[in-house]
């Protein structure tokens, strides 16, 4: 009799993937993602507009904030700071003497003997059962920032939210940053401009290493556009509404000055910021004065900028020399250089240290001043704020503090434009494809 062998099934082979490999798979699709939200161009809306009014005319300012709050508020007092010198003795006395709130909102807060002031301010402020909250870019701020000092302000009282912090389920938000300055006491003194909370800003700008920017100290009606602007940053990262009247208290006129808040967000399907500049230079007659730290105009504006020059408008741009944060930035404006200096527009690079100011000023009557950079990241992808005022005073005084600047800055000519160099050009053509970004 003869026995059948049976044969034992045979095994699936399990195919086991090495613990490494779905680390690196992972983290492969983590860098498309971050990359693939860093190049997606954002739309982009073009804004032709034809020289039919000037700053001067009715039209102009309901024009000009047609994309905000077209109400343009009265009654306000506008006060110049020039510098960390200025800028910050100003802000910590009006936290010191806060009685129900404070409400600060910054792209920069760098620890140091600034950052130091500044957190105990508002720790003592805290103690004494004054309500302090605190909004800081992640980005921005926490890379340095230590952690000793928003443990000092915690624990005291204060809260202390960190915008859009990098997490791999916030992909989504990546390149979205606060880039605001704001700081609103007790809802009825504010702040805003280009100083961020750092050792860089000591100073009057005396030194390679202490920046030169613009901020305002402003009261008014004015002041609880500032705090709205807050509040929609802070509702987003807390889902709390700050509400009643230690925010919103009654503001009586306490001056003469007209100005707006502009408010723009990656949120909006149009950049408010943009429009502004956009109308203002399209309504300029005699002279339009621009500082600013990252001036990397598109296409379109470039066009109205040398159509502003050729019309007869005295069109002046201050921007970065040498001593530059950002090197990219620098290389990805100087791109359009060639088309605006041939157009007329005249360019000068500060000298002495880093120029740091977000302003433009229109024939002497129109300003604004605040966060907002000359480039597509300000118009499209931050959450940034500008003041605008309309005042010949104020007007006066940007204007002198332009001129100022003009005695050091160097003109930028086009005969300079044709001889950069070969590593300036290939630079140039480098960043190019990340200006967006810029």
């Amino acid at each position: 009799m003869r026995f059948k062998r049976t044969r034992r099934p045979r095994k699936p082979k399990v195919y086991r993937i090495p613990v490494e490999t779905y680390v690196v798979l992972l983290g492969i699709a983590f860098a498309f993602s971050v990359a693939m939200s860093m190049l997606s161009k954002p739309r982009e809306v073009h804004y032709l507009l034809p020289h039919r009014f000037t700053v001067e005319d009715d039209a102009f300012l309901p024009s000009a904030h047609a994309l905000a709050d077209p109400a343009i508020l009265p009654g306000n007092r506008v006060r110049v700071l020039v510098n960390g010198a200025e800028i910050f003795p100003a802000m910590i006395a009006a936290i010191k003497g806060a009685q129900r709130t404070v409400n600060l909102e910054s792209y920069i807060f760098w620890s140091g003997t600034v950052a130091s002031q500044f957190r105990d301010a508002l720790a003592d402020r805290a103690r004494h059962g004054v309500q302090v909250r605190l909004i800081l870019d992640s980005v921005g701020s926490k890379s340095r920032l230590k952690d000793e000092d928003v443990s000092a302000l915690r624990k005291v009282g204060c809260v202390v939210e960190l915008y859009h912090p990098l997490r791999p389920w916030n992909l989504n938000q990546v390149d979205n940053r606060t880039h605001r300055r704001i700081l609103v006491v007790d809802g009825r003194v504010g702040f805003t401009g280009g100083a961020g909370i750092g050792d860089e800003w000591i100073g009057n700008a005396e030194a390679k290493e202490h920046w030169r920017d613009t901020h305002v100290q402003v009261e008014g009606p004015v002041v609880a556009e500032l705090q709205a602007a807050f509040l929609e940053n802070w509702s987003e990262v807390r889902g709390e509404a700050l509400l009643g009247e230690d925010f919103y208290p009654r503001l009586e006129s306490v001056g003469e000055s007209r100005s707006q808040v502009i408010h723009s967000t990656s949120r909006a399907p149009s950049s408010a910021t943009k429009l502004l500049y956009a109308v203002s230079i399209a309504s300029s007659k005699k002279r339009l004065f621009i500082s600013n730290s990252y001036f990397l105009p598109d296409k379109q504006t470039s066009t109205a900028l040398v159509e502003a020059s050729r019309r007869g408008v005295d069109v002046k741009v201050i921007v970065p020399g040498e001593v530059n944060d950002v090197p990219a930035t620098k290389a990805g404006g100087r791109s359009a250089f060639g088309e605006l200096l041939r157009g007329g527009v005249k360019i000068f690079e500060y000298q002495p240290t880093m120029f740091h100011p977000k302003t433009m000023v229109v024939d002497g009557l129109f300003s604004t001043i605040g966060s907002t950079n000359f480039d597509n990241r300000s118009f499209r992808r931050n959450d940034e704020i500008n003041l605008t005022v309309a005042d010949p005073r104020v007007g006066h005084r940007m204007e002198e503090l332009f001129r100022s600047d003009l005695t050091h800055s160097r003109p930028y000519t086009y005969q300079d434009y044709l001889k950069r160099s070969m590593k300036d050009r290939v630079f140039e053509w480098a960043v190019l494809p990340f200006r967006t970004e810029l």
